[in-house]
């Protein structure tokens, strides 16, 4: 959550124009890392921290040379390369965190609609963490490990069913610009393909999330443009 919050303020803080507001984003960035670097280094202090796959140093410059690299769909692929793998890797944890945060909302949850847009999330989520974890296997690179056991069998919401349902679309939209940087920045066209498509699942779920709380009346209409024809 610091690293939603890392890149939400940091956004803030630069469209931002009063003094004040400037002032109040900045101490937000501040805090937010303190508690990324408190919560890594007690994952650390307790071993429970899985780094990322290790890319060995190349010992000198290669450039690229052949468009395959880039442009080869056809047969076996190339290795993945420390871009791509570390991109895979890093949507793999979100994924992982997802499922678990949507199995236990879906386990405490008491309404019907929050359940089904749950499952539905789940079944994406799923999808996109055997997908990617299969890409990584092939290369001989470890995932990360899931979180699922980590929930109880408690039934009782420690949240109500609005902010449940507003985690999960949250979880979600934040996926989009992820697999939205993973798919400009990598060169093998499965890859960008696959971020294609993760994308368009994620902006399913984030749709049905948002059409529960507009249901439910739990959005509040932000600010709109004058309608100049009317006056």
């Amino acid at each position: 959550m610091t690293i939603h919050g890392l890149a939400g303020y940091g956004i803030s803080f630069s469209v931002s124009v009063r003094r004040d507001l400037r002032d109040y984003y900045h101490q937000c960035n501040l805090d937010v890392m303190e508690v990324y670097n408190r919560s890594l280094d007690l994952l650390l202090a307790k071993n429970l921290y899985v780094p990322a796959p290790y890319f060995s140093n190349p010992k000198k410059q290669e450039p690229i040379t052949d468009l395959t690299y880039a442009l080869d769909f056809v047969g076996k692929q190339r290795l993945l390369n420390a871009t791509e793998g570390g991109n895979i890797y890093f949507n793999l944890r979100k994924s992982m965190a997802t499922k678990a945060l949507l199995i236990a909302f879906k386990q405490v949850s008491k309404r019907k609609d929050v359940r089904k847009v749950m499952e539905t999330g789940l079944d994406v989520a799923h999808k996109h963490i055997e997908l990617y974890s299969s890409i990584m296997h092939e290369e001989n690179l470890h995932t990360p490990p899931l979180l699922d056991n980590e929930i109880t069998t408690s039934t009782h919401a420690p949240f109500s069913e609005k902010l449940m349902t507003f985690h999960a679309g949250a979880m979600f939209k934040v996926a989009i610009t992820y697999y939205a940087t993973a798919m400009t920045t990598s060169m093998r066209l499965d890859i960008v393909g696959h971020c294609e498509a993760c994308i368009l699942r994620d902006l399913k779920v984030a749709g049905r999330c948002s059409e529960v709380m507009i249901k439910n009346g739990w959005i509040e209409k932000p600010p709109e443009a004058s309608d100049r024809k009317q006056m």
